[in-house]
Parts: structure tokens; C-alpha cells; sequence
């Protein structure tokens, strides 16, 4: 039986080796599908982008986005500033995970990102790859909602394949340079993510192998790139969990941004942990109290006091490892984000009230949300990142599942709170009748008094042209629907109108309030009978803005069938000048068929309607911030 402490090691053999089974058999026999990035100390010297054929599809270009804290936190009981919070993720196979999505909705689709300082991209094993490089479709949400991205580095105990060889190759040195760094720097800069989680859990070194260890740290951090380490390897050589900051550890802390304590932690560790790192120059919430919540998720028992004191300043930051336990434990996507939500707010749903008896009271309880929304223009259709179907402007352009978190919005800051006496309204994300991408906000009920579903944390300079528009739907009967924005202690009420069954679109001219900060979007229900609401699109922009000009040189890479009526493709093009969120690529004719879309310039279109012999005319537009369409970019496909 493992003991507590291999566990970081089994998660990334037995559990991936597990993953692995899942994978579609004609995974490996598809040469178009490109995949992420993994390798071995010895071969990721070879690697090369210009050589690599699945590189321009493994690119992440959406800039990490600048966060603040709320004018107006949900919730008082939480601390902002102090304690900072870990994810380490494995969405999928080390082996095998293609690059950019793929038809199916079943899939980790992060989206409580306002709670996450770092995602640490989990994986790797003996027998495929001890380097990883993130999937760019999770730096892309990740970087839109202000989150670091961080791969992983997984030098695994001899019991489970490791070999202290490839602990020797990674630390290599020629003349004052380390190799393995080098290449691990290329590619961060390549891909597009933020730094290195190191995590040497091989037996058999020495104190030269740590201190070439301290040393490529410092080498690899003179990048800019960050590096979180893990709390196995000691100054000596040897493995040994310490499960706090001690002497023993201090010298990789000392050289890295971070460092993630393994799960035996005590009060009293912690505690000498944070006095510690102070001694050292160092804030306490650069260490994560490790929490494995991979077989349990919200039951695991946790030391909540030990990290935050009741009343006191939170003592170290939190690190979660596996928290898709939400997603792997669920019975489908409504249960996915039930325990999402439960996860990270707690059993009441509400963030703003997190009061219980329960020991899991949820990460907001403690953690104080963050919001990326601070810069115009602003626009989110409630895309998570999966659906059932994809929608664009109101029309349903394909029905086939799929998940691409490139194409996620920023969600809502709160969910759910709203207020209200008495019965309130239920707000939820709805996949049966999206406006624009693959999910729509619903809110249903019959609110006993008027309902405020608070919604979006913003920090918004409105100017004379600044704009706000809301994208809605109802049944036969009035709407009783408005938009409240606040600005500072102002609130600006906004009537959306009454009778709606299409999808309705409404603007609202801003210009009265240049020169102030827009700080929070909310709706408000008024009372009266059941009401059932369907918002596609909520945006404030400056209408100015200028369409954004189409891609270009439009090519096809490599065509391949993979079914009697289908085909995938690689496509490039070159980018349109000026800021796109992303590309959108199409099949044109009678009915346009949305294929899929990327924020890069390469993409991997995985199921194509062609018959044999058929020529289809593709077609990629850009999208710009608002959600303003180019003029599609237009290339011929047809089986070689």
C-alpha cells in the first residue's frame, strides 16, 4: 500500500496510465491530429519548432490579462492579498492529448478562475514523458482571466520508473550554460505559458546533484520565467518530504518563486514555515500548503485553520493538487458544476454567504476573487469552453459536442448571488440554446421581491462613446428584466424591454458617465410571475472601434480522412493586423458549418463534411474583442 507521501507519484503513473486508456484507439494512427508537447531530458535537446510539425498548433498568444480585486468583494470573510492559490491539473493523458480540443464535451473545463493564481499543468510518466508543456487552449482561458500558466517538470522515485540518470541529464552543464534549460526556456517562449513546476522525487543523489540542482534553478529563473519547486529533494541529495520549510529544503525555496509543501503538514510546520521564509526576505505565501483533494474533492479533511486562522492573517498560501476531481467524479456536466461550485464556494452556492456547519465551507470563504475585466472592450457570450452545439449570432452553425477552452470567456465573477427576500430566481449556464459559442446565462423563477443577480467585478474607464449592450431572450411574456451598473456608490438602472421570444439586442449609451469607473454589472428581476430568461451577450465597448481586417494566405497543410463523409485538416494563415480575440473557421455553402476556431494561426480542423471526391471552400474569419466579424479569408479543400 503507497504511503501518503508517494502519492504525488502515483497520480502522475497508475492515475495517467489511466487517463491513457481513455484515449480513442485511432488516436496514434491519425497523422494530422497534433498533440502536446512532451520529452525526456535527452530529447528535448533535439527539439527543434522549425522542425517539430505540431509546434504552430501548440502556440498560446492571448497575453496574460492584468486582475484586481472587486470594488465590492462578496465576500467579508475572506483576506485579499495574503493567501494565493495553486491548481496542479491533469486534463488528459501526458500521451496522446490533442493540441487544441476535440469533439467531445466531456472535459475539465476550468472556469473558477478568479480563485487560481497559477494552474500547474499535471502530468507525466517513466514511459511517455517527464517534461510538459501545457495545451495553448488552457494557457488561452487561463492568461483571459489573469492566471499564470506553469508546466510541469515529474522526475518520478526509482519504484515508479524514475531513473537518477535522467535527474543527471537534466542538471547538465556545458561550460556555464545548462542545456535542458535552455530548450525548457524555448519553449515556454515558444508555447506561450509563464514557467517550470519541478517536482524531483528520484532517489539517489548527492549533494553536487543538489547543488547543480540549486544552480539550474537560478539558471532558469535568469529567463523571467517562473519556477515553482516541490518539496521532495533535500540540500543533501537525498528524497526526503520535508512537509514544511526547513533547512533542509530552504536552498530550493531560497532560489525559486515558489515552493509547494507536500501534504503532512502540522499547525506548528506551518507556522515555523512562515517564520522561516520571513527570516528569509521572503513572503509566507510563497509557499502552498499542499491539499490533495484528487479522491475526494470537497470531502477531503482538511487543516483549514492551520492555513487561515480564524481572525488572523492567512499563515501560507494553498495548493491544490487534482481539484478536476470536480469533473472525473461527476455523473455529467450539470453534476460537473454542481461540485464545481461547491468546490470552490461551498454547499450554500453563494459566495457571498458561505456560512455552515460543514468543515468545506469553499475557497471563497477565505480567498477573495479576483477580476481580469479591466480594459475596454469587454465582451462575454457565457462561452465555458465545451457545449453540445456552437452557435454564432443566434444561429445554431453545428451540432457536434466539443471542448476548446481558446474560445472560453470570462465568466461570471459570482456565482450565484443574488438578493432578494424571499423565493429568488435561479441563474445558471444553460448548453441547450447558446447566443454566440456553446452555453448561454439562464435565470428562471418567480422572485417573490426584486431580485439583483450580481454577475461581473469590473474596473472599467468609461469614456463619451462607451457603450453597453445586453444580448436576451424570454418566453411569451414580459421580461421584467434590467441591467444594473454601478459606478463607484452610483447605480445606473437600465429597462432591457418587454416582450422578447428572439433573441433581442439592446444598447445603452454610457457617454453620461465619462470620466468614472464602471465597477460591477448585474441584473435585476423584478416580481411577479415565472420567469424564464436566456442572456447571450453582455458587453461594454466603444463603438469606434474599427472590424478587425481578415487573415491572410490561407493554407492547407494535410488533409486526411477519418470517416466515409469526414476529413481533418491542418490550416495556417497568416494573422490580420491589430488585436484579434480569435479565428473562426467554417465550411461555406447552402448552410454554414462552424468547424472549430483557435486564437493562433494554425489550426486543426478534426472533422470536415466531405464526401469522396467533394471540394469544400473553407473559410476563417477574425474576431475581434467586441466580437466584430472580417471578411472571411477563403482556401479550397479536397482530398489529396
Amino acid at each position: 500500500m503507497p504511503t501518503r507521501r508517494q502519492f504525488l507519484v502515483l497520480s502522475s503513473t497508475a492515475a495517467l496510465t489511466s487517463l491513457l486508456s481513455e484515449a480513442p484507439a485511432s488516436a496514434a494512427a491519425d497523422p494530422a491530429q497534433p498533440y502536446a508537447s512532451y520529452w525526456h531530458p535527452a530529447t528535448i535537446l533535439d527539439w527543434d519548432p522549425s522542425t517539430d510539425r505540431d509546434a504552430k498548433y501548440n502556440r498560446s498568444t492571448v497575453p496574460l490579462a492584468r486582475r484586481v480585486v472587486p470594488a465590492r468583494p462578496a465576500n467579508s470573510h475572506a483576506r485579499p492579498g495574503e493567501a494565493r492559490v495553486q491548481a496542479l491539473v491533469a486534463y488528459a493523458p501526458t500521451s496522446f492529448n490533442p493540441a487544441q480540443g476535440s469533439l467531445d464535451m466531456h472535459y475539465y473545463a476550468t472556469n473558477y478562475w478568479q480563485y487560481i493564481d497559477e494552474l500547474v499543468f499535471w502530468g507525466g510518466s517513466a514511459s511517455e514523458g517527464l517534461i510538459l508543456a501545457p495545451n495553448p487552449t488552457v494557457t488561452d482561458a487561463a492568461h483571459r482571466n489573469g492566471v499564470r500558466v506553469i508546466g510541469n517538470v515529474f522526475l518520478p522515485p526509482t519504484a515508479y520508473g524514475g531513473q537518477i540518470q535522467w535527474v543527471r541529464d537534466f542538471v547538465q552543464r556545458e561550460g556555464d550554460r545548462f542545456p535542458v534549460a535552455d530548450k525548457m526556456i524555448q519553449v515556454a517562449r515558444h508555447h506561450g505559458f509563464d514557467g517550470w513546476f519541478l517536482n524531483q522525487e528520484t532517489a539517489g543523489g548527492n549533494a553536487q546533484l543538489a547543488a547543480d540542482m540549486r544552480d539550474f534553478i537560478v539558471y532558469l529563473r535568469r529567463s523571467g520565467l517562473r519556477v515553482i519547486w516541490y518539496d521532495a529533494m533535500t540540500d543533501t541529495g537525498s528524497v526526503s518530504w520535508q512537509n514544511a520549510l526547513t533547512a533542509r529544503n530552504q536552498v530550493f525555496f531560497e532560489k525559486s518563486d515558489e515552493m509547494f509543501l507536500n501534504f503532512w503538514w502540522s499547525a506548528q510546520g506551518l507556522a515555523s514555515s512562515a517564520a522561516l521564509a520571513r527570516q528569509m526576505g521572503r513572503s509566507p505565501y510563497d509557499l502552498a500548503s499542499g491539499v490533495d483533494v484528487e479522491s475526494n474533492g470537497y470531502n477531503t479533511s482538511v487543516g483549514w485553520a492551520s492555513v487561515f486562522p480564524e481572525g488572523k492573517p492567512h499563515v501560507t498560501s494553498l495548493g491544490f493538487y487534482r481539484p478536476e476531481w470536480t469533473f472525473k467524479s461527476s455523473t455529467g456536466p450539470a453534476d460537473f458544476y454542481a461540485r464545481d461550485n461547491r468546490f470552490w464556494v461551498g454547499q450554500n452556492g453563494d459566495p457571498a454567504n458561505t456560512t455552515t456547519t460543514a468543515s468545506w465551507k469553499g475557497i471563497a470563504h477565505y480567498i477573495t476573487e479576483l477580476t481580469p475585466i479591466t480594459s475596454l472592450p469587454f465582451v462575454t457570450n457565457f462561452n465555458t469552453g465545451h457545449g453540445r452545439k456552437f452557435a454564432v449570432g443566434g444561429t445554431v452553425r453545428s451540432t457536434q459536442a466539443w471542448n476548446n477552452l481558446s474560445l472560453q470567456d470570462v465568466l461570471p465573477t459570482w456565482r450565484w448571488s443574488v438578493t432578494g427576500t424571499g423565493t429568488k430566481v435561479t441563474p445558471s449556464l444553460d448548453w441547450d440554446d447558446p447566443y454566440d459559442g456553446g452555453t448561454a446565462l439562464k435565470i428562471t423563477g418567480t422572485p417573490q421581491s426584486a431580485n439583483d443577480v450580481r454577475l461581473f467585478a469590473t474596473s472599467l474607464a468609461v469614456t463619451a462613446a462607451t457603450q453597453f449592450e445586453v444580448v436576451h431572450r424570454t418566453g411569451t411574456g414580459p421580461s421584467r428584466l434590467q441591467a444594473v451598473l454601478r459606478f463607484g456608490d452610483t447605480e445606473e438602472v437600465l429597462d432591457l424591454g418587454g416582450v422578447s421570444g428572439a433573441w433581442r439586442r439592446s444598447v445603452f449609451p454610457l457617454g453620461g458617465h465619462a470620466g468614472s469607473t464602471l465597477t460591477e454589472i448585474s441584473l435585476r428581476v423584478l416580481p411577479g410571475a415565472a420567469v424564464t430568461a436566456l442572456i447571450g451577450r453582455i458587453g461594454v465597448t466603444n463603438p469606434v472601434m474599427t472590424t478587425p481586417a481578415a487573415p491572410s494566405d490561407v493554407r492547407v497543410e494535410q488533409v486526411s480522412r477519418t470517416g466515409t463523409g469526414t476529413v481533418a485538416a491542418r490550416l495556417t494563415w497568416t494573422r490580420a493586423p491589430g488585436t484579434v480575440r480569435q479565428y473562426r473557421v467554417y465550411k461555406a455553402g447552402a448552410e454554414r458549418v462552424f468547424l472549430g476556431g483557435t486564437a493562433n494561426d494554425a489550426y486543426f480542423v478534426p472533422a470536415v463534411p466531405l464526401a469522396s471526391g467533394e471540394t469544400a471552400r473553407i473559410e476563417v474569419e477574425a474576431v475581434s474583442e467586441a466580437f466584430d466579424v472580417s471578411a472571411p479569408a477563403r482556401v479550397t479543400l479536397a482530398e489529396a
